[in-house]
């Protein structure tokens, strides 16, 4: 059986694109796959979170996956800080990372230019930590998406330099794996581009948010005056929310709105109000299970603890082989 990893940072709340573009494949995954999904709260540490927001953060995504359907039973489901056997392998690996290749990363210039007064060395080392966190666990299929493709050929660098180094075969090629058939994109309600924490509170609509949150979000929503002929291309901010109503409402719900905006016909409040009906709906088994699990406390110690002893047996047995082959060996 053929081992997937892939961690989400624990910087808030999850959202409907983490929920329908990545945690309901890992629902999937975990029947046919050797699981392991982590919450990745060192990741985090490089924007420097509060120990109230961070401890908090760690326990809305823990309670969040549980709700939306992993189970820990079927999965290694832990957090990151649990697994100190990561931070080893993420000290060796950056012995053989090199300067120039880690400031070249799409993702360090990126921070560079969004966050010029906080620019750490976590930030420059993130695709080592991260390489660590995937071939720790002999990973082969990681479900990324394209703004992460550069960090998995990274990480098949960081294995390979080791293998090279050691000459060995030990770690194994990780690839990017997209479980569905297509992939989804979830836009955001601000009409730029996909939905996200970083992008501001209105425009991501939280698995956990009320029917009346929902509600003013979607409602605030950016649109424009209205189609003037028919069957007239859409504009980004308008195809963006029949993106949303794709993945939420009816096929028949779709095509009545589809229909009526080719004909100059379509209302963009009555429009608006259906895509919120039916995101309160296609959220509020979740959202349900979300508020009764963040009140069972035991729970959520025994599901913690059980990933951490799962994914420490996988992880301690890597770092004892990685040891031997590097020569640190007992007199």
């Amino acid at each position: 059986m053929e081992t997937v990893v892939s961690g989400i940072r624990s910087t808030g709340k999850l959202h409907l694109g983490n929920y329908y573009g990545a945690v309901k494949n890992f629902i999937k995954m975990q029947e046919q796959y050797n699981c392991f999904f982590f919450i990745a709260d060192y990741h985090s540490l490089t924007t420097h979170p509060t120990p109230e927001n961070l401890h908090g953060n760690v326990k809305h995504v823990l309670v969040e996956y549980l709700a939306a359907g992993l189970d820990p039973e079927k999965c290694t489901l832990y957090v990151q800080s649990d697994v100190p056997e990561v931070t080893e392998l993420y000290l060796y690996l950056n012995m053989n990372a090199y300067l120039g290749e880690l400031e070249r990363s799409t993702s360090f210039k990126d921070k560079v230019r969004s966050q010029p007064n906080n620019v750490n060395a976590g930030l420059l080392t993130y695709p080592v930590l991260m390489a660590a966190d995937i071939i720790l666990h002999h990973a082969t299929k990681v479900p990324v998406g394209k703004d992460q493709e550069q960090h998995l050929e990274m990480a098949r660098t960081f294995g390979n330099r080791f293998n090279n180094l050691y000459k060995t075969e030990y770690f194994k090629e990780p690839y990017a794996f997209n479980f569905s058939e297509q992939l989804i994109k979830i836009p955001g309600l601000d009409g730029k581009g996909k939905m996200g924490k970083s992008e501001g509170e209105m425009n991501a609509v939280y698995l956990s948010d009320s029917p009346e949150i929902i509600k003013k979000k979607v409602m605030k929503a950016v649109t424009d005056s209205g189609p003037t002929v028919e069957n007239q291309e859409k504009p980004q901010e308008i195809q963006n929310l029949f993106d949303l109503m794709k993945v939420v409402s009816t096929e028949d719900t779709y095509q009545h709105f589809e229909n009526a905006y080719n004909t100059c016909a379509i209302r963009y409040g009555d429009f608006k109000k259906q895509i919120a009906e039916d995101m309160i709906l296609a959220t509020a088994d979740i959202r349900s299970k979300i508020e009764d699990i963040a009140q069972n406390t035991s729970l959520l110690h025994k599901v913690a603890k059980l990933g951490a002893e799962k994914a420490r047996e996988s992880a301690s047995k890597t770092i004892k082989e990685v040891r031997e082959i590097i020569g640190f060996r007992p007199f």
